[in-house]
């Protein structure tokens, strides 16, 4: 069986005396879509910081198309494929939304095919061409968001780490993210792992999925067989007994009004 694109494995990162991440183990493969979900503290956006090389681990390993990759320095794990877009965008405000693109081209190993990758964006993200001599800081959380996303892809990754790509977006235009990330991984083929608190959409998109709590994985499994699973529904998609219930009511009312 071929080695996943990202293997981690026991993997353990600490702050000080606190371990954020104890003996976390995850795949992702070539092509794969996966989403990490927990609460807030639970060590996802740690996980993501320790594969992107931005923390250090204590112990463990992160391989990466077949080479340990464990350690290294944030610069050299993208040169190799593996590129984060962070929580919270971290866009460049005093750079226009073009000079921000072409900040992500010095992550990529070499420098043809810029003008595709550009036109793909553009594509995707339309307002990013509109907006291309606009100050990347007056833009809108979303526009932000869309600019991280196409500055990463402007390094053509083999893998894309997103860290809660819908914070502080409206659901609209959360929707729309999710929906061009599964755009981007059906076109390209670009491998994600992106880690989400919005469980609902994230579960709806990707094609397998984890659950931290704690610190540690407490559950994995293709995105369909979460969604089943009581617990998961209860606390992270807000759905008890009763609110399936009431679900599953309107959806066949719903379908009785098209039968009709």
């Amino acid at each position: 069986m071929a080695e996943p694109l990202l293997s981690v494995r026991n993997l353990e990162t600490w702050y000080g005396p606190v371990a954020a991440i104890r003996g976390v183990s995850l795949d992702v493969l070539e092509g794969g879509f996966v989403t990490v979900l927990g609460a807030n503290g639970a060590g996802k956006t740690t996980l993501l910081n320790t594969i992107a090389g931005v923390i250090d681990p204590f112990k463990g390993t992160v391989r990466f198309q077949g080479r340990d990759i464990t350690a290294l320095d944030p610069d050299e794990v993208a040169r190799r494929g593996a590129v984060l877009v962070p929580e919270g965008r971290q866009v460049f405000p005093f750079l226009t939304v073009q000079q921000n693109l072409e900040t992500g081209r010095f992550a990529r190993a070499g420098r043809e095919g810029v003008g595709d990758e550009l036109v793909r964006i553009h594509r995707w993200f339309p307002r990013l061409r509109e907006r291309a001599q606009q100050h990347a800081g007056l833009l809108s959380g979303g526009e932000q968001q869309m600019l991280a996303i196409g500055r990463a892809l402007m390094a053509r990754p083999s893998l894309l780490l997103l860290d809660e790509p819908s914070l502080g977006l409206s659901p609209l235009l959360t929707r729309e993210i999710f929906s061009i990330l599964a755009q981007i991984n059906a076109e390209l083929g670009t491998a994600i792992l992106v880690v989400e608190q919005n469980a609902a959409i994230a579960l709806a998109t990707a094609r397998h999925g984890y659950i931290m709590e704690l610190g540690r994985i407490v559950a994995d499994d293709p995105c369909e067989a979460l969604m089943a699973k009581d617990d998961v529904r209860e606390f992270y998609l807000g759905m008890g007994a009763g609110a399936a219930s009431e679900r599953t009511h309107q959806q066949r009312w719903k379908r009785r009004k098209t039968w009709r």
